[in-house]
């Protein structure tokens, strides 16, 4: 991630003084007595957006040091930051314990953070990442009567990698990955010894390039100096002579009858072709948008309405792979039939059926297939316009409405037409209008927790049509019932009526502040934001307005253009997981996910500069 951004994230977690924090963030804090003799309760992460690598899963009540590593030993390789946050709200959980720990390879400590004299009881913590777009990093931490001590030795295993010959010996090197866990007090160290060498700390995976055959044996110890039984691996490492080193090529072909922007009618065909000039092709596989990778052996149909991205890649017999391709396309549904519109007139009618002081048109249109795509009106011989709310006319006279319509597809209806009269209004006064703030206030006569707007008005002639009020800076809405107000701040309402008459109340406002009901909010997460006003990814301009998400970021802030990432995919990738959670808490729709994704599959980051040009 950018500086910026961890230092608003860092900002942002610090609860009670438990929180670790990087000093590049901010500045340090005294540092606090230690705990002597205090268990360790140990989380760890890596690369994964979707869970934390290890976690403890139940532990006796008593007082613990917690402990948490998102470090290059725990597998991080991509500088990504996560967080260890105990929820202090959810039903059902414990709440009795203030803890956010942020962590990275790149902060002072190398992302491995300790807090001590954390006191758990009986009970269940619930604890998550905070960071936009690791939601589903989420787990229980179940805490039992007692004080049970911790008995049980780390589990421990290796992993063993390599490019092999057809007898299994591994071709100029081979890469030892020892992996242990220990779900109680936690894992202390791990330890390794390769052939007769001297037992050494384990850190990050070992490359062993000597040819002949090997023997590692390796071991862990937990926190409450419990020592898992020794493990043993033996390979064998031959020279390497000059083999298949070059990845297949891979390439992709999508067909199918498109429309007039590109689009494909009802089905598009993906076929992806992949060959090896030196050892062969072994596999060939896809993944369609958020699913597993499948092996491909024909064509792949995508039928879905939407737009797509299709991923793939290939292996070699000498078990290089490709980088990841990616196609990008949108299906939509075919559509031969226009829209069908129609329109109504409203309004105060005398015995002539004329409209007394204004007369209001609205139009409706309809389309089974592609969808609307615009409805437009003229009136009286004027130009076409785009129409996106009822029409109110008041000049005196005959009028004559015409309308259309054109769906998604490009097919328009038929024009249509209402014609009506507009007579001096009997009726010449506006409405009255007033409004009630209601709720429980402190001392300072702000609202605690939230205020209830009430708005009223009346009209003795013609009668009452509509009552609107706008809060804050937002559009004008119709007033139907009393309006809740619960975001806390400073507010101004303004509120308005009209009556059948067509005449309208002179706009009337007022102001309130509503307070926290409880402990005061949490800080602006992102102080620092990028303000600009839609959301741009490299150069490319999605249109998408970037909007504060509610915690004090925007949009362009959680994409975080500028954080380090492995490849283009996963850029695209992250953008993906955090554009699907502002759908999922409806702060934007799924139109502006797919303009803001599109924007990110069309932009350079996390391409490499050599291969830019060929992008």
């Amino acid at each position: 991630m950018s500086r910026r951004l961890l230092a608003a994230l860092a900002a942002a977690l610090t609860m009670l003084g438990l929180v670790a924090i990087p000093a590049s963030a901010t500045p340090a804090a005294s540092p606090r007595p230690s705990v002597q003799q205090e268990p360790v309760l140990e989380w760890t992460a890596d690369d994964s957006l979707v869970r934390y690598k290890s976690a403890p899963t139940s532990t006796a009540a008593g007082t613990y040091t917690i402990s948490f590593k998102n470090s290059l030993a725990t597998g991080n390789t991509t500088d990504m930051v996560h967080t260890l946050t105990f929820d202090t709200s959810t039903p059902g959980y414990n709440h009795d314990v203030r803890l956010n720990i942020q962590a990275s390879p790149s902060d002072s400590k190398k992302g491995e953070w300790t807090v001590p004299g954390i006191k758990l009881t009986p009970g269940k913590y619930k604890y998550f990442c905070a960071i936009p777009g690791h939601s589903q990093m989420t787990g229980e931490l179940v805490v039992t009567e007692g004080s049970d001590p911790d008995t049980t030795p780390p589990t421990v295993s290796t992993e063993i990698t390599g490019n092999k010959d057809p007898q299994g010996r591994f071709i100029g090197s081979a890469t030892v990955k020892v992996n242990a866990t220990d779900t109680q007090s936690g894992v202390g160290k791990v330890e390794y010894k390769l052939d007769d060498g001297a037992w050494t700390a384990y850190t990050e995976p070992v490359v062993v390039s000597a040819v002949g055959a090997h023997k590692v044996l390796y071991r862990a110890t937990d926190k409450a100096n419990n020592v898992s039984p020794e493990g043993t691996s033996e390979f064998t490492v031959v020279e390497d002579t000059g083999g298949d080193k070059t990845p297949p090529t891979v390439t992709s072909e999508v067909t199918g009858n498109k429309d007039p922007q590109g689009n494909y009618l009802d089905v598009a065909k993906v076929t992806v072709t992949a060959t090896d000039t030196e050892s062969g092709v072994d596999k060939v596989e896809y993944k369609l948008d958020d699913g597993a990778w499948t092996p491909y052996s024909t064509p792949v149909e995508v039928t879905t309405a939407g737009m797509h991205m299709l991923h793939y890649r290939a292996t070699d017999k000498a078990g290089n792979t490709s980088p990841e391709g990616m196609a990008h396309f949108t299906v939509v549904r075919s559509d031969t039939t226009p829209p069908t519109v129609s329109a109504s007139v409203g309004g105060v009618q005398d015995p002539d059926g004329n409209y007394k002081g204004r007369a209001t048109v609205t139009v409706a249109a309809t389309d089974e297939g592609s969808g609307i795509a615009k409805t437009e009106y003229a009136l009286d011989g004027g130009a076409w316009t785009a129409y996106t709310t009822p029409v109110a006319v008041t000049a005196v006279g005959a009028h004559t409405m015409k309308f259309r319509a054109t769906d998604k597809a490009g097919n328009a209806s038929q024009e249509g037409s209402v014609s009506f009269t507009v007579v001096e209004a009997d009726d010449t006064t506006p409405p009255s209008v007033l409004t009630l703030i209601t709720g429980p206030q402190d001392a300072n006569w702000a609202y605690v927790g939230k205020a209830t707007i009430t708005v009223s008005a009346t009209d003795d002639k013609s009668g009452v049509d509509k009552v609107e009020y706008k809060l804050d800076s937002g559009a004008w809405t119709a007033y139907s019932a009393p309006v809740e107000v619960t975001a806390v701040g400073k507010h101004a309402i303004a509120y308005r009526a009209s009556d059948k008459a067509g005449n309208v109340s002179q706009e009337l406002t007022g102001s309130f502040t509503v307070v926290a009901d409880g402990p005061p909010p949490a800080p602006d997460v992102c102080p620092d934001s990028d303000t600009r006003l839609t959301v741009v990814i490299g150069t490319v301009d999605s249109q998408v307005p970037n909007i504060d998400i509610g915690n004090g970021c925007t949009i362009n802030d959680v994409i975080d253009e500028d954080g380090q990432y492995a490849s283009h995919n996963q850029f695209v990738r992250h953008v993906k997981a955090v554009t699907r959670e502002l759908v999922r808490d409806g702060v934007i729709p799924s139109a502006h996910r797919d303009r803001i994704v599109t924007a990110a599959i069309e932009s350079n980051v996390g391409v490499p500069m050599s291969t830019r040009a060929a992008v």
